[in-house]
């Protein structure tokens, strides 16, 4: 398949400028960056390095993506963080394992062999329990089914209905926030009994860029998602 690299970006210079040289181009079909109305020149360094450029109009990480959906070119999409977290030379590996006839992989950080250096006490107890839920829930076997470093095929989006609003419509209005689609799609992927596999790859200390959690509202509303699909999304 062909793949598309799609970069969510917030003030994210430093990691374009640090972060994506080290990335192999001849990988992908197309590298596609998404911004979030940066305030640094993210976006005049992505465009300098020949990168498709999208700008956020819709709000949150799901918001970039749906606004990014229309200009993707590949048959699969690759998520990649480029503020550090993310490991450049992680890529052809996670795309090989995908070439084996997979329909997503994720780069886990907390398989065997890998460790998340960017983790606080809190993060590391949200990933373990949301994962842990997960699998317990909804029959998966992941060891990190929130990362947004993973490849899935594009149709899944469509496959899977990440792509509708109500499927997040009542969290995000109980919660006053706005979420990504990774957790809704490793739940709705395991439900399906899709072909799924992990590779470890260590998470990094960030290098520059704005994070974007949010722990409580995220929290809140990723933990209504798993209790809700084990009643509701067949």
């Amino acid at each position: 398949m062909k793949v598309t690299l799609l970069i969510p970006t917030l003030n994210e210079e430093t990691g374009m400028r640090h972060v994506m040289p080290r990335v192999d181009r001849s990988l992908f079909e197309q590298i596609l960056v998404v911004d979030g109305n940066s305030k640094d020149k993210t976006v005049e360094v992505a465009r300098s390095l020949g990168y498709d450029v999208v700008i956020q109009k819709s709000p949150g990480i799901r918001g970039a993506y749906m606004d990014a959906l229309p200009y993707i070119k590949g048959d699969a999409i690759l998520t990649f963080s480029p503020d550090g977290n993310s490991i450049p030379e992680l890529l052809k590996p996670c795309i090989d394992e995908f070439n084996k006839g997979r329909d997503m992989v994720i780069v886990s950080r907390y398989a065997p062999g890998a460790k998340s250096y960017d983790d606080d006490i809190v993060t590391a107890f949200g990933n373990w329990l949301f994962t842990g839920s997960i699998n317990f829930f909804h029959g998966a076997r992941y060891t990190d089914a929130m990362v947004i470093y993973r490849i899935y095929r594009k149709d899944l989006i469509h496959e899977l209905e990440l792509d509708k609003d109500e499927s997040y419509s009542f969290e995000e209005k109980l919660f006053r926030t706005h979420v990504s689609w990774e957790p809704l799609l490793s739940i709705r992927a395991a439900k399906r009994k899709l072909r799924l596999s992990e590779i470890p790859g260590d998470e990094p200390k960030r290098d520059g860029g704005e994070r974007k959690l949010q722990v409580l509202k995220w929290g809140a509303a990723y933990y209504w998602e798993i209790l809700r699909e084990k009643f509701t999304w067949k």
